[in-house]
């Protein structure tokens, strides 16, 4: 992987080259990794995981869930080797409470779709008004990034106040996938990833969200700071900004720093 020797890049390619040789030291056996993982990416970290493990012979474990439920769990002890977040503020937020190696990382940024598996559907926000439309599925944007894009979105483009009586809240991404998946909702905010994943490609019709309706979804990656901290998750993290990790991110709609 290369690295431009700059300031806190500089200090943490440092820390990495230490902890890796001081692991491999002490450890010689490989040991399987715990990757938790924003909703959002699930497809794509499955795909990053195979491809990974392929290459290194390292096997990952992958918890999926909301970012900030994500967060709460490794604040509270649990034994996650990285987290892979919707956004930049709750890795940030484990930083500065030390529960990281180092700061964290942009690794993608996202983007936000409004999907619908309703056939002949004139899909666009203003539609979301119609009478014909009961339920509009959103993650809940108390802990989901892309949930917060939802609702920036509904207010930029002035139906929020005709349209909040509709929405339903979804968990995490995972959870407004089912919701729109089995026409609990009649359409729903999505990430991008999810509807070019094989399982759920010419599923019903989306359309892309333009990015100027929200903040950037620049989602973050961090290496948690844990007593036996594994050399193979740096290994993992190093992969992750690699050249072929990118490919496999831009296949599922993320643009890559």
């Amino acid at each position: 992987m290369r690295y431009i020797i700059q300031n806190s890049k500089f200090i943490f390619v440092l820390l990495v080259s230490f902890v890796v040789y001081f692991l491999s030291c002490e450890n010689n056996t490989s040991q399987k990794i715990t990757i938790a993982t924003a909703a959002n990416a699930q497809f794509a970290i499955n795909e990053l995981v195979d491809t990974f493990t392929n290459q290194t012979g390292i096997e990952c474990d992958i918890i999926v869930s909301s970012s900030g439920k994500l967060t709460a769990q490794i604040s509270e002890g649990a034994p996650y080797d990285l987290l892979i977040s919707a956004d930049m503020k709750y890795p940030e937020s484990l930083h500065a409470k030390s529960k990281t190696l180092a700061p964290p990382r942009i690794y993608a940024y996202g983007k936000l779709v409004l999907w619908s598996r309703r056939e002949n559907t004139n899909l666009n926000i203003q539609s979301l008004q119609n009478q014909d439309v009961e339920y509009v599925a959103i993650a809940n944007p108390k802990t989901a990034p892309y949930g917060m894009a939802a609702v920036e979105t509904l207010q930029k483009q002035g139906v929020y106040d005709e349209v909040k009586n509709k929405l339903v809240y979804g968990e995490s991404i995972s959870q407004v996938n089912q919701f729109i998946y089995l026409g609990t909702a009649d359409a729903g905010f999505t990430a991008m990833s999810v509807v070019l994943s094989p399982k759920m490609k010419n599923q019903g019709v989306w359309t892309e969200i333009e990015a100027n309706n929200h903040a950037p979804i620049a989602q973050g990656a961090a290496l948690i700071n844990r007593k036996d901290t594994h050399a193979e998750a740096i290994r993992f993290y190093e992969f992750l900004f690699s050249q072929k990790a990118k490919e496999i991110l831009q296949k599922y709609g993320y643009t890559t720093p």
